[in-house]
């Protein structure tokens, strides 16, 4: 059945919002014709191999060897030529004023693209060779020696600060009629994208997939010391947030092109890959819950450990973890106290969520906890501590502002939709087939940040209107869900709109697209930037029609005096153009429930996820398609870090399962149809109501998930990822335990 693509809003206008429009991309990326970096050839182009260390942590003692290569580049060549390290700008800008940074003081240590007198994880570039071809270049390298002194693993500690008051904590925790405590490991996550990363340069351009050309230029910018360089993005096959940040790879064929003298091109294997793409989570939570005798939460405080690998890419999660601390429940005493570490090991960057999921694990997996100590039903136990509407404007302890939201809406809904009601039931005949059966519950809130800037341009000429954007899409639609926003606002067919994004020349700024901002941002300045082009428009008609501009009617495209049937057409009036930036925050706050259902073979210990409900608030949903298309890629990345994901190491910082022979994705059939609804507490912080689509998938399901399988095996707490081995011997020593 069709869909439809267009509805009238009662006033004779064509809406276009709110529409599940097919992307309007995907033809072209179906039928082979996208432009992904690899797919880029420049002419007389050179190939870039990297050799990289073996070793965890070792000192470099010499470099050399390389025959049949054009040039072998090291970290001493690069330091001679006077160029600078990476700045990753780790500390993010503060939730709620963007004059300061999130912390105080963190050390932050240099992060140079070619290690310079030791290496500090397994898969750090060391030298750079060059050749002709990708098989000479790969030649070369295998004749690069490099000598090492092997230095013993290590930790240092980069980051340490507390929030909240302990005291009162400390109050509420002696009041308490019931406790509980448990630590929560959060393990590595490989970003598994399905693009490999790629980096092409000639002496002024660098042709990268990424999630922000504006950021990557400015810190390229930083370390060449020189504002004439261009950076293009076109097509990106999946980003997750470790793409927003530059990459040594990419530093290291811009330069090399500079000094050769010609294009270098560089692409990953997907073995190269898990040893060097920034990776993601990597926390240890110690949490504790003080609850009354009745299960209302009296205080709540939590210890975390931050793993930031080998240098220090991003605190961004750390701090989002901070925001969100009590997610949506009323809790009057926290204390929370934050430490970031470096390892030998590879670095880790905001993953989708980033530090979110990790926090809503902890208080949601606590509220299990105390549920059953308590014999409380979970979702009774939630419904005396949700934020209430009538609470609303509603300041968290970690003074968030939840201006709007329904939680307790969203999780009746959610339940209804799981016929939790009906478990009991299920469990009994899943009981009947030597099964067991559990399910789990999860409310969430989000706390997008991101970068505060953005910029949106809109031109009217020669029968086309072109929109650039600061920010562009990884993969979300934006070439959908951007036309479908101004088509609405200039009353035009999408077709008439082109949208251009991912190129320096063009992008004047941009934040990029990371933690749900793109739609909140974007679409504002898309919103204000059709309001100027119609006014300029309406002055332009005005003269054209020799009328007053106050008598025009505009509508669908068109000027018209009012009561008669004289107009023109917008794009009859000549060039139209109009540019809004934006430096601020729009706040928001994305929120939902989930409920999972889960049976376990107790004899094997298999997770089958049976089924899994969620209700979403993104605000006005400007793609109702799309917003599903992303929660169902959140619920499968979520399924799959607790039942099956997990990046290892052994004690020295040695990878353990660098493949997809040894690292386990959730794959389809792993997952069951998922059962997603919309709800909307509107938001009066943008016009067009939007709160953010990408994130609320995964941010409550590893606890929806973990909560069920708890449930289903009667215990308080199984690790992630809980592959079947865990279960198993789980079940085991429970069964040794009953005899």
């Amino acid at each position: 059945m069709a869909l439809p693509l267009r509805r009238d809003d009662g006033s004779g206008l064509t809406t276009h919002i709110g529409q599940p429009l097919p992307r309007l991309e995907d033809d072209r990326l179906l039928t082979g014709r996208g432009r992904f970096t690899d797919d880029l050839r420049l002419e007389r182009q050179a190939w870039c191999v990297f050799v990289r260390s073996p070793h965890p942590h070792a000192r470099i003692r010499s470099v050399t060897g390389g025959a049949g290569a054009l040039a072998v580049l090291t970290g001493a060549d690069y330091r001679a030529d006077g160029l600078r390290p990476i700045d990753h700008v780790p500390n993010p800008l503060d939730a709620h004023d963007v004059t300061r940074k999130a912390f105080a003081g963190p050390l932050e240590a240099p992060h140079w693209p070619l290690a310079q007198d030791a290496v500090r994880h397994v898969g750090e570039p060391v030298a750079a060779v060059l050749a002709e071809s990708e098989q000479e270049a790969r030649d070369a390298a295998e004749r690069v020696a490099v000598e090492y002194e092997v230095l013993p693993a290590r930790e240092s500690p980069c980051l340490q600060a507390s929030f909240g008051d302990r005291e009162a904590t400390q109050a509420a925790f002696a009041r308490a009629a019931a406790v509980v405590r448990l630590e929560f490991h959060h393990q590595r996550i490989a970003n598994a994208q399905m693009e490999p990363r790629s980096a092409i340069a000639d002496s002024g351009s660098l042709f990268t997939g990424s999630q922000g050309v504006s950021r990557l230029q400015h810190a390229l910018r930083g370390i060449f010391g020189t504002p004439d360089i261009r950076v293009v993005t076109h097509d990106v096959g999946g980003a997750f947030g470790p793409r927003s940040y530059l990459y040594p790879e990419q530093v290291v064929v811009l330069w090399a092109a500079r000094r050769l003298g010609r294009p270098v091109r560089w692409t990953s294997e997907r073995g190269e890959a898990f040893l060097s793409d920034f990776q993601g989570r990597d926390s240890r939570v110690q949490a504790a819950l003080a609850v009354g005798d009745d299960g209302t939460i009296l205080g709540y405080e939590a210890q975390v450990r931050g793993d930031l690998g080998a240098h220090a890419v991003s605190f961004v999660p750390l701090s989002n973890f901070r925001n969100i601390l009590t997610t949506v429940y009323h809790v009057p005493a926290v204390h929370l106290e934050l430490r970031g570490v470096t390892s030998n090991t590879v670095p880790t960057a905001p993953y989708r969520g980033a530090g979110r999921p990790e926090a809503h694990h902890a208080i949601e997996r606590l509220l299990d906890m105390a549920a059953r100590r308590l014999s409380m039903d979970p979702a009774g136990i939630r419904r005396r501590n949700l934020v209430r509407k009538e609470q609303l404007p509603y300041r968290t302890p970690m003074g968030l502002l939840f201006d709007s939201g329904d939680f307790h809406g969203y999780m009746e809904r959610a339940l209804a939709i799981a016929e939790y009601e009906k478990f009991p039931g299920r469990r009994e005949e899943a009981k009947s087939r030597g099964r067991l059966r559990g399910i789990g519950v999860a409310n969430y809130v989000e706390s997008p940040v991101g970068a505060p800037m953005e910029r949106v341009e809109i031109k009217v000429d020669d029968g086309v209107v072109e929109m650039i954007s600061g920010t562009q899409s990884s993969g979300q639609g934006h070439e959908t869900t951007f036309v479908q926003v101004l088509a609405d606002r200039l009353g035009i067919a999408p077709g008439k709109i082109r949208l251009r994004t991912g190129d320096t020349d063009l992008v004047k700024a941009g934040g990029g697209s990371h933690s749900d901002r793109s739609m909140r941002l974007a679409g504002t300045l898309i919103v204000q930037a059709a309001a100027r082009v119609v006014e300029q428009g309406r002055q332009a008609a005005a003269a054209a029609l020799e009328a007053q501009a106050d008598d025009l009617v505009y509508e669908r495209g068109e000027y018209r005096i009012a009561g008669t049937d004289r107009g023109i057409s917008l794009f009859a009036l000549g060039p139209l153009a109009a540019a809004e930036d934006l430096s601020r925050r729009i706040p928001a706050h994305p929120a939902g429930a989930a409920v999972c259902e889960v049976e376990v073979d107790p004899e094997t210990g298999q997770v089958e996820v049976a089924r899994y409900a969620t209700v979403d608030d993104v605000g006005q949903a400007i793609n109702p398609m799309i917003v599903d298309g992303q929660t169902h890629g959140g619920i499968a990345q979520g399924i799959g870090q607790a039942l099956a994901e997990g990046v290892v190491f052994d004690h020295t910082g040695q990878l353990l399962n660098g493949s997809f022979m040894d690292y386990a994705l959730a794959r389809s059939a792993d997952l069951p149809r998922f059962a997603c609804e919309l709800m909307e507490d509107a938001t009066a912080g943008n016009p067009l109501r939007v709160k953010g689509g990408g994130e609320g998938g995964i941010v409550p399901a590893t606890a929806a998930v973990i909560n069920a399988l708890c449930s289903a095996l009667g215990v308080d707490d199984v690790p992630m990822p809980a592959t079947p081995h865990t279960v198993w011997s789980i079940i085991s020593g429970t069964r040794r335990r009953d005899l």
